[in-house]
């Protein structure tokens, strides 16, 4: 039976490098222009991790200001869940890693890739943990390291992807979480993937040469899809609990690329200025372009309490998903 009493976020953090790569730098890299990249972009730079840090260098700092916002002691936490394409090994999880760092003792741990959706599948299975009781307080964090798998001589890749992490604590609430949505279409896995690492294209000498271990992408089967399924999840998340366009006070989507973003606002009829974008400063950054996004909104003071906000993306799979959020904070 389900238990009476809802989900909420009380904690947001993120944390971005300190890097700056602007269009102009890549100039120097591959066959590109900053007009190039701005006009079918919107994208202006993206951050650069150091290549000595990792995923959960990033994951780290991120959950450290989400625990820290929230008021709860890291002992608190009973679950930490990180999505992420780009973890530190196959194994083992990047969550484990974290947890370690942070030196959380007691909570159970793992990652969970669903490419740029990943964040709101994470939110999905933290919500279900919550509602069901089988834990009380979970940290979801979302980190991508992308720079360690991008083409720089793939203009069609490079120009697009950036690394940094955001995290969120969630707890049981009297508001919070009022609808979720997510779905997969596995038919379109060709069109986003990373072909070489896994067990299919094991590596080797080989599969280094030919490239294969780098962001592979179909943009304009990816572009197609992405603004059909950001606008058909975040309809059904309103349609869920009759709520309507007018109702909701932000949208946060996926930050991948300004066309895709404006196609679906156009599609929903929400108004620019309720949309919140930041693809100009950091690129696509994965799974991690939601939460920093959300937490830049939140500390800057543009979302308020009870605020409406839909959070919505779409990834590599083919995956999308949406939530609608009352904010609590």
């Amino acid at each position: 039976m389900e238990r009476e009493f809802g989900v909420g976020i009380i904690g947001t953090g993120s944390y971005v490098p300190s890097n700056i790569m602007t269009n102009k730098d890549l100039e120097k890299l591959v066959d590109t222009s900053d007009e190039w990249i701005t006009t079918r972009t919107g994208i202006k730079e993206r951050r650069i991790l150091d290549k000595d840090k990792s995923t959960s260098f990033m994951a780290k700092i991120a959950a450290e200001r989400a625990i820290a916002s929230s008021g709860l002691n890291s002992q608190d936490i009973d679950l930490i869940i990180v999505a992420t394409i780009t973890p530190d090994m196959a194994f083992p999880s990047t969550a484990c890693i974290v947890q370690e760092e942070l030196g959380i003792k007691n909570a159970a741990a793992f990652d969970l890739e669903a490419a740029c959706t990943g964040f709101i599948y994470a939110l999905t299975n933290a919500y279900a943990y919550i509602k069901s009781g089988i834990y009380k307080n979970v940290l979801v964090i979302s980190s991508e390291n992308l720079s360690k798998i991008m083409d720089f001589k793939d203009r069609n890749t490079c120009v697009l992807f950036g690394d940094g992490a955001g995290a969120v604590s969630q707890v049981e609430a009297d508001k919070g979480i009022l609808s979720m949505d997510i779905g997969a279409d596995g038919s379109g896995a060709k069109f986003l993937n990373q072909p070489a690492g896994g067990s299919l294209i094991p590596s080797s000498e080989e599969s280094v040469k030919n490239k294969l271990h780098f962001i592979k992408m179909e943009g304009n089967s990816v572009f197609k899809f992405a603004i059909k399924a950001m606008t058909k999840s975040s309809k059904k998340v309103m349609e869920d609990i009759n709520f309507t366009i007018k109702d909701i006070d932000y949208l946060i989507p996926h930050q991948a690329n300004m066309r895709i973003i404006e196609g679906a606002c156009k599609r929903l009829e929400i108004d620019k200025d309720k949309v919140c974008i930041n693809l100009d400063k950091y690129g696509n950054m994965s799974a991690a372009s939601i939460p920093v996004a959300l937490d830049e909104a939140v500390r800057s003071g543009k979302i308020k309490k009870n605020d409406n906000i839909i959070l919505v993306g779409f990834g590599g799979g083919l995956t999308w998903g949406a939530t609608l959020i009352k904010w609590t904070l």
